[in-house]
């Protein structure tokens, strides 16, 4: 069975992309870019690296077949997707997301942090802060 990168043309796409423009940054050609995406050949290192880079995300999360995780276990964890953060520090929360934890358009989200572990969102619900 074929390794899939098909993670590169969902992110290419998102990104308002082509082929020719991820080609051109890399430098490599398109039918290159075209192989990765339909899984007849991988990018080397540097161009994971690259890519990454220019989806704004780690490597591991651009090479990882997102499809293969479940979108919610039994344990009550979820994987949302990958959203951007935008030039003024803000996050879409996806659809889903919003919809599992009950988040509505106005309500507090409290926002706590671990260097090491990451970030976490709460939901406050509409108490005013």
């Amino acid at each position: 069975m074929p390794i899939q990168f098909n993670n590169l043309k969902i992110y290419r796409m998102k990104a308002g992309m082509t082929q020719e423009d991820i080609a051109d940054k890399l430098g490599v050609s398109r039918q290159s870019v075209a192989k990765w995406e339909r899984g007849e050949s991988l990018p080397d290192i540097e161009s994971c690296v690259a890519l990454a880079d220019t989806f704004g995300m780690t490597v591991d999360m651009l090479v990882r077949n997102m499809q293969n995780f479940p979108a919610a276990s039994e344990d009550g964890k979820h994987l949302f997707g990958v959203t951007k953060l935008n030039e003024k520090g803000q996050i879409t929360l996806p659809a889903e997301c919003r919809k599992v934890f009950g988040l509505n358009a106005g309500d507090s989200i409290l926002v706590l942090g671990d260097e090491e572990k990451g970030i976490a969102l709460i939901n406050l619900g509409n108490k005013i802060i």
